[in-house]
């Protein structure tokens, strides 16, 4: 339980600072205060968490015409409607979002790649149903 808590915090800071070095990096993002840079973290992984995989799944057709590249564009959408729902960030339009999410997604493997390669338990691969020599 501890470990779990340990993740979802680092989870919730590697987005956390992703998000701000993105309105850094972007013009048309904006966030009024701490409170609304945190609280549009927190939502944006339950919204990547909880909607993405709906969405990925009755887009499905879309995304294998364009060869996964409208995954760019749901992603886009989520980062919109979390700055519809959270009062303090703004969003000025659809490339802003778009090009956001490209970045931060790049943030978030270059943290999370140096914030997690220590924790073996959570990053050690599973390869083909068996983990330290027994079967799962």
């Amino acid at each position: 339980m501890h470990n779990l808590l340990v993740m979802f915090l680092l989870h919730w800071g590697v987005m956390s600072l992703s998000l701000w070095a993105a309105s850094h990096v972007f013009s048309g993002l904006r966030f009024e205060n701490t409170g609304s840079l945190l609280v549009s973290a927190l939502l944006f992984g339950f919204v990547n968490a909880i909607l993405k995989p709906v969405l990925v799944l009755l887009t499905l057709p879309l995304t294998l015409l364009t060869m996964g590249l409208f995954l760019l564009v749901i992603n886009a959408l989520m980062l919109m409607l979390v700055s519809a729902l959270v009062r303090g960030f703004s969003l000025s339009g659809f490339w802003t979002a778009f090009f956001a999410c490209i970045f931060i997604a790049l943030l978030n493997l270059l943290f999370g790649s140096v914030l997690y390669s220590g924790n073996e338990t959570y990053w050690k691969p599973v390869h083909m149903g068996i983990q330290n020599g027994v079967w799962l």
